[in-house]
């Protein structure tokens, strides 16, 4: 019975070949407007997790602030400092810390034999490199037993080498830092870099304990530590933590400045969660005025073969019949405009490629750009998006072919 339903659906659709045409081209376009779409959202969602990922997301950083709250009898306004010992707190009071260290950082003049620069030395632990993701071009990152000894090694920024010793090799060099020798045993891997001004592959990392040849180590200027667990909870108990040995209020965010990378990687998430229904729901859209196409097309269709129906139901067709019929070619034209939309988005996305985003702006940032990838979920989306806009705009021409009477069918000219 279907078997008969389907091939009659078929010789009608043959039958008027430009008007089938015409829809399924709509539909087509409908479901790879949908596609692609999706296919966006979720491209720009990858992109801005590559933005963060680029540094480790389960990361915090601790910096000192001064107080806005009254707390005991100490009043506003005073300044918390930050020491080592705050380190042993934090790894004894808070779970879920993996790596931490502690971090002092100053602006030097960096010199060769060639060249002189003022860029930023920053004095961590050896466990920085996991803590920041931090790799190596070349060479490697200093060690603890080097820490330990206050050795006077450094790893520099890959902006700092080309700067320095432009295309020559530059492990095992000696630079000086304010006039303090250090031999280069590492060249980082460049990092996302917003424009010529953000001195990010300039940086320069040395021993924290070798960095007290530089600048008073005593009070730090923050830390930060990877971790395991809930990213809210960490973050409260680390406040909770230097409130109770600082004598400031947990409540009170300008005593401490926590950046909490998971915190800021949510909120963008969320807007790339709305980004994506807008598009989803712009797709719909579009999709629809393809099945008020579809809708028309078969309202013709039930016009033109009413003296056909009114013959059908004579011979003893039934109403479901009848309803299956204009039904079943509706999703005909539905499914073929679905699979021919969704094999044209696949082809879109691979001749477009990468779409410039974050590289638009920043240096060595192309994985951060938008990859139009489709995911099996984006199909299956837009395959029940387009399922339901074919029985919806099928079943109104179909339960109006339905329900002619035959009698007038039959007179029908």
């Amino acid at each position: 019975m279907l078997k008969d339903i389907f091939g009659q659906a078929w010789e009608a659709m043959l039958y008027n070949r430009r008007r089938t045409t015409i829809t399924m081209v709509g539909m087509a376009w409908g479901i790879a407007t949908v596609v692609l779409l999706l296919a966006y959202g979720a491209g720009f969602t990858r992109a801005i997790e590559a933005i963060f990922s680029q540094w480790g997301t389960n990361i915090i950083g601790v910096f000192p602030g001064r107080t806005s709250e009254q707390a005991g009898g100490d009043k506003a306004g005073v300044q918390v400092r930050l020491t080592q010992e705050d380190i042993d707190r934090i790894v004894a009071a808070v779970p879920g810390i993996n790596h931490i260290s502690p971090m002092a950082f100053k602006d030097v003049t960096v010199q060769n034999d060639l060249h002189s620069y003022t860029w930023t030395v920053n004095g961590t632990r050896a466990v920085f490199q996991d803590i920041w993701k931090l790799d190596t071009d070349s060479g490697r990152f200093f060690n603890a037993t080097e820490e330990q000894q206050r050795a006077h090694v450094c790893v520099i920024g890959s902006e700092a080498k080309t700067k320095l010793f432009s295309g020559q090799w530059a492990i095992g060099q000696t630079i000086r830092l304010n006039g303090v020798h250090f031999i280069i045993v590492g060249v980082l891997t460049p990092k996302m870099q917003e424009g010529e001004d953000s001195d990010r592959n300039r940086q320069i990392y040395i021993p924290f304990s070798t960095m007290s040849d530089l600048t008073d180590t005593k009070y730090l200027g923050g830390l930060w530590f990877n971790y395991q667990g809930n990213y809210q909870l960490i973050e409260q108990n680390v406040r909770a933590t230097l409130a109770s040995a600082h004598h400031f209020r947990p409540s009170d965010h300008n005593a401490i400045y926590v950046a909490n990378l998971l915190t800021q990687l949510h909120q963008f998430s969320i807007l790339s969660m709305a980004l994506q229904i807008l598009l989803a729901f712009v797709g719909t859209l579009t999709l629809g005025i393809a099945g008020i196409g579809l809708m028309n097309i078969m309202l013709v269709a039930v016009q033109q073969r009413t003296r056909e129906i009114g013959i059908e139901k004579a011979l003893g067709a039934q109403r479901k019949h009848i309803l299956t019929q204009f039904l079943s070619e509706a999703m005909v034209i539905t499914g073929v405009g679905g699979f021919c939309g969704v094999g044209l988005a696949y082809l879109i996305s691979v001749l477009v490629g990468r779409i410039p985003f974050y590289s638009e702006i920043a240096l060595h940032a192309q994985d951060a750009d938008i990859q139009l990838i489709i995911s099996p979920i984006s199909v299956v989306v837009a395959t029940i998006i387009l399922v339901l806009t074919g029985l919806v705009s099928g079943m109104i021409p179909a339960i109006r072919a339905a329900n002619l009477d035959p009698i007038e069918a039959l007179r029908y000219e």
